[in-house]
């Protein structure tokens, strides 16, 4: 939480400048002006640094995922209820649900700057993929969050995920694990169900070798490991989140490694 401290204890707060920097400083009532002059002499706020990272994760997820909630013209309660367990996963304080909150409904306005806001973001990550899969995989939950997606949504999150870098067919295959995941825990009660959406979540077809299943599976075990992301920038308090999202892929691959004996 040392990001939080430098946020909310100094000038940290906003040097991120740019449209991460406008959204921020909106939320928590400060002038940047100074800051934009002074953000390109210091060079400990430089692009790539963890903590800076974590601030420009935390302000991008909340932001945009209020934008995505308003692309179909209303917020709907499963919406809000995403961003609710959100929030609740990340175990925020009074303090830093009031300012998750409020980056929400700044998403929601009209003059949300969206693509200044993921160009940014994508800068500030520095090639951290990891983080970039992780930060889409939090949207599409919100989007899915109430039983679809549906055509404005899927434009919106189809656009997102272009500026962020990431090809029109990785972003299907990374949709469809997510709604497996959503998919295996509610409808436990089918076995033929579960194991198709087992494969679903490793992002493999049913008839892939026992090799390539398990290539498949260390993959995304290593992409969601939850302290190779803190290291590269997640927010400690996402930690929680990655963890179930490991322990959703070990499931996974334990029943289709179940089924196949």
């Amino acid at each position: 939480m040392r990001w939080w401290g430098k946020l909310i204890g100094g000038a940290f707060g906003y040097m991120l400048g740019g449209p991460l920097g406008a959204v921020l400083g909106v939320v928590l009532g400060h002038q940047l002006d100074k800051a934009f002059a002074n953000i390109m002499l210091d060079p400990e706020f430089g692009s790539g640094k963890v903590e800076r990272v974590q601030q420009a994760f935390f302000t991008a997820t909340f932001s945009v995922m209020g934008h995505l909630a308003k692309a179909d013209g209303r917020v709907t309660s499963d919406e809000i209820a995403v961003a609710s367990h959100v929030m609740a996963q990340m175990q925020l304080n009074e303090e830093q649900r009031k300012v998750a909150i409020n980056l929400f409904n700044q998403g929601k306005q009209p003059e949300f700057q969206l693509d200044a806001t993921l160009e940014q973001f994508r800068r500030e990550c520095h090639r951290r993929h990891n983080l970039i899969h992780m930060f889409l995989e939090i949207l599409i939950s919100t989007a899915i969050a109430d039983g679809k997606v549906d055509s404005a949504e899927h434009e919106l999150l189809l656009h997102v995920s272009a500026v962020m870098g990431i090809s029109a067919g990785a972003f299907e295959q990374l949709l469809r694990m997510v709604g497996a995941q959503q998919a295996y825990h509610q409808q436990g009660h089918s076995p033929q169900i579960r194991i198709k959406e087992a494969y679903d979540i490793l992002g493999v077809e049913q008839d892939v070798s026992d090799a390539e299943l398990k290539k498949a599976y260390r993959r995304l075990m290593n992409q969601h490991h939850p302290d190779k992301l803190v290291a590269k920038g997640l927010p400690e308090e996402m930690m929680k989140i990655a963890t179930e999202k490991t322990q959703e892929i070990k499931q996974a691959y334990e029943h289709i490694k179940e089924s196949r004996k």
